[in-house]
């Protein structure tokens, strides 16, 4: 049975945007990362952000995570622009995970959830979510990828927050992980939170997403329904190599 997206996440979609991006620009000296960058995140959907490697993706949503300043432009989160995202607000997994490799994956926690003034019981609640409660006490540096990719995603969940902006979360998942975090992160837009995430699956993306945001050297060339994409008769993977020179449009 396919995952249902109810009628209480459409209307909440129509709320308002939880993120607004508006002419961001980021410079390395010289080298132009991303240049007038503008698009919006509507509440209680899931965006996919795509683009090729090296078009900026990442750059942007280090920028939306207030993990890194923009050169020029702004980011709104629920219309309100500022540079230290509240862990409530806004959670973000930009790979890597983040733990010292000799490091428990529950003291790791710990720590996160202590800088961020929330109780302990809620790193076992985390764990217990992304299914690593058996490993918790194993060092991180023995983990698999798929388990650092859980443990990056319990990181960004314990605060609970209403948006989450995740940087190719399926890598290295299996494809029952796959599975679980579809059915997570659907569950979360379908109670009218957000989610915006990256990734080089567009066909597992196509599954998922409600909204399509695409980048392509450094600049927005594409924001659509994913619903309009498919009435049209196109494919996400259509689209993304139409507009970024994947093949002949």
């Amino acid at each position: 049975m396919g995952i249902s997206r109810t009628a209480d996440a459409v209307a909440a979609g129509h709320t308002g945007a939880a993120i607004t991006v508006e002419g961001l620009a980021k410079h390395y000296g010289r080298s132009v990362a991303v240049e007038d960058v503008s698009f919006s995140v509507r509440s209680g959907a899931i965006t996919g952000f795509f683009g090729p490697n090296g078009a900026g993706k990442t750059t942007v949503l280090k920028v939306v995570s207030g993990l890194a300043r923009g050169s020029a432009g702004r980011v709104l989160v629920n219309g309100r622009e500022t540079h230290a995202r509240d862990a409530g607000t806004l959670g973000a997994f930009i790979e890597p995970c983040g733990a010292h490799p000799g490091r428990a994956a529950r003291a790791h926690l710990r720590s996160l959830a202590t800088m961020a003034g929330l109780p302990g019981a809620r790193v076992s609640e985390v764990l217990a979510l992304v299914g690593l409660e058996q490993d918790a006490r194993r060092r991180v540096g023995r983990y698999s990828l798929g388990m650092r990719q859980r443990l990056g995603l319990a990181a960004a969940l314990l605060a609970d927050p209403d948006i989450l902006v995740l940087d190719e979360p399926t890598n290295g998942l299996d494809p029952q992980g796959i599975r679980w975090l579809r059915t997570l992160l659907r569950e979360r837009a379908d109670s009218g939170r957000t989610v915006v995430l990256s990734s080089h699956s567009l066909t597992e993306a196509e599954r998922l997403v409600d909204d399509v945001v695409v980048i392509h050297q450094g600049r927005i060339v594409h924001q659509a329904p994913m619903g309009a994409i498919a009435q049209g008769g196109s494919t996400l993977e259509d689209i993304f190599l139409n507009l970024t020179g994947g093949e002949d449009a």
